[in-house]
């Protein structure tokens, strides 16, 4: 089933206005069936480019504007998927939208930390960025009624709404949300930020998994997986730029109190979530039932 994302109706309200369209997300949340629904309204003009080829990456690396012009030809309309995978994607960006005023170019990137990184600089003032996140409630429900919707929110408690999931057979649920947790969670975290300590990881996302809900210190979780407080700290920060989890701060009226009080911190998530706890329990088995639906609703309101 093809879910409309809330997100196309902006992107495409914001084409052509001489600007990168960047569009951040996790692997497998549908960026590519997004880029590739909006490119439909211009097949005759436009270019797919897939930077998880060698050769296409290689052909937009340190590129003279010259060289750029021959791979986009006639077309005004140009897509390069997984471009957090292309050397100096930003300044390739920059040629195109300076040199190229009337080709519209979307960059989708699985890894926040590296894209934005290499593009922040060179496109100050010439993007436009978007998050696409797993399905939300109101996607869902332009395709299913309130009921079937209800009928479904314990599935999606415990498998989580990736478009996958959500589209496909509830018996192949756990299968499909374990190949997503193992074969592309961590993928692009250990080839950029070069974390050779997977098992460090997975225990320290293991540790946040028991934490929903509540506050986290990151003393506590330094103690518990015996690295240092700076170390959790950079780790949790790269989850967060991999759309792994996200963070909550405390609201204070007084600034000063509210810097220095603890957060909570979620999943994007729950079947990432019950991924790494390798837990599918139905919620009737669960002892944390309300720490579930506080982390779905949660990421309901950020979606």
């Amino acid at each position: 089933m093809e879910y409309k994302r809330l997100i196309q109706n902006r992107i495409e309200n914001n084409l052509f206005k001489k600007k990168a369209i960047i569009i951040y997300g996790a692997r497998q949340v549908g960026k590519t069936t997004l880029v590739k629904k909006i490119q439909e309204k211009y097949n005759k003009n436009s270019l797919y480019l897939n930077a998880d080829e060698p050769d296409i990456r290689y052909s937009l690396e340190n590129k003279t504007s010259t060289e750029i012009k021959r791979i986009i030809g006639d077309n005004t309309f140009l897509i390069i998927d997984e471009a957090q995978r292309v050397n100096n994607i930003g300044l390739t960006l920059k040629l195109i939208i300076d040199n190229f005023p009337l080709v519209q170019v979307i960059a989708t990137g699985s890894s926040s930390f590296e894209l934005s990184n290499s593009i922040s600089e060179p496109l100050t003032g010439r993007k436009f960025e978007f998050h696409l996140y797993p399905l939300s409630i109101e996607e869902i429900l332009e395709k299913k009624t309130n009921i079937e919707v209800t009928r479904l929110l314990e599935d999606m408690l415990i498998f989580g709404m990736y478009l996958e999931i959500v589209s496909g057979s509830i018996l192949d649920s756990q299968i499909k949300i374990e190949e997503i947790a193992s074969s592309y969670l961590f993928k692009d975290i250990l080839q950029f930020q070069n974390i050779r300590n997977s098992e460090v990881l997975t225990k320290l996302l293991q540790s946040l998994a028991l934490q929903i809900g509540s506050e986290v210190s990151y003393n506590k979780l330094a103690s518990l997986l015996n690295i240092d407080k700076d170390t959790v700290s950079r780790y949790i920060q790269i989850l967060e730029k991999a759309f792994i989890i996200f963070s909550l701060k405390p609201y204070r009226r007084n600034l000063r109190k509210e810097i220095g009080k603890l957060r909570k911190i979620y999943f994007y998530d729950l079947g990432i979530r019950n991924a790494i706890m390798k837990n599918f329990n139905v919620l009737s088995l669960r002892q944390y039932t309300g720490a579930l639906w506080e982390n779905f609703v949660i990421s309901e309101r950020i979606k």
